[in-house]
């Protein structure tokens, strides 16, 4: 039987969704009550990294020794993964000795690659095209303050990056609505605005007014140093202030998957503001993945 993998949020359907975000809202609260819950004791998960990340790193590998498990850590030092030893050879080999792997990479083709390989279920820590797992997160904290996203307006600033075509990827399966505000050159492409949910506005007054939800990124990720440069110019008039977010509904909540560089992309009065959720959103990595771990190893238990 194949494993199941989350390599993007369409991996799931919408239902499956909703269950992960109710769960890891009752994992949140079972850990705050200090109840303790192991189901996957004796289970291992290897984690690649290709890319340096702190949130990712510590919200997996405290995930998994909170249930019961333990978490391997493999930085490119460790492995061979794409250099000495093929990936098809790797993810036969890695996927032997353990119960799951989550992977970090720059390139989502090396990611797909290893899943049709792997013996067990496979995790999308981030690739350069999606960041599903940040999604689980944002979602859960949005449902935690303000209930369902169905039918609320969401607005997207910045580079039309893998956050950006994740956040694409939610609107279709959660059914809420996404305004896409990019500079010109910036925005996904065409495939990615080809829905009535997905609305691409480039004037971030006008994107913003009446929002429900502000989300933005970093300029130049890392990986994309050569690039930064010329990002500050060009992105410069999408820079989340205050004056932006009185646009938004009154009840609108502003995201950042972190790390933020204020002043570049967002004010600090935004971030560290009333409306900022960017704490229980880097909190709620650890909660909706360990919901994402129960569901990818006790389902393929059942299989």
């Amino acid at each position: 039987m194949n494993p199941r993998h989350f390599l993007t949020l369409t991996d799931c359907t919408a239902e499956e969704l909703h269950a992960l975000i109710r769960r890891g809202i009752e994992l949140k609260r079972m850990r705050r009550d200090g109840l303790v819950h192991e189901p996957l004791k004796g289970r291992v998960l290897a984690m690649i990294f290709e890319k340096a990340s702190t949130r990712t790193r510590v919200s997996f590998e405290a995930g998994m020794v909170q249930l019961g498990g333990h978490a391997m850590f493999l930085s490119p030092r460790d492995t061979q993964l794409g250099r000495g030893e093929t990936i098809e050879d790797t993810a036969r080999v890695i996927s032997s000795m353990v119960d799951a792997v989550m992977i970090r990479t720059f390139g989502h083709e090396a990611l797909t690659r290893f899943a049709e390989y792997s013996r067990v279920p496979v995790i999308n820590g981030l690739s350069d095209e999606f960041h599903p797992c940040q999604l689980l997160a944002d979602m859960q904290t949005y449902w935690e303050h303000r209930d369902d996203i169905r039918g609320r307006t969401v607005v997207w600033v910045g580079d039309g990056n893998n956050m950006c075509r994740s956040y694409v990827n939610a609107a279709r399966l959660l059914d809420f609505q996404l305004r896409v505000c990019c500079p010109p050159g910036y925005a996904p492409g065409p495939q990615w605005l080809a829905d009535p949910r997905i609305e691409l506005i480039p004037e971030p007054s006008e994107a913003l007014r009446g929002a429900h939800l502000v989300v933005t990124d970093v300029w130049a990720s890392l990986g994309q140093e050569r690039e930064r440069e010329q990002h500050p110019r060009d992105l410069a008039p999408y820079r989340i202030t205050d004056g932006l977010m009185e646009l938004a509904d009154p009840q609108a909540l502003f995201m950042h998957c972190l790390p933020a560089h204020r002043g570049e992309e967002v004010e600090a009065e935004v971030i560290d503001g009333a409306q900022s959720v960017v704490w229980d959103e880097a909190e709620n990595r650890l909660h909706a993945q360990k919901a994402l771990l129960e569901f990818l190893l006790l389902n393929d238990d059942r299989q």
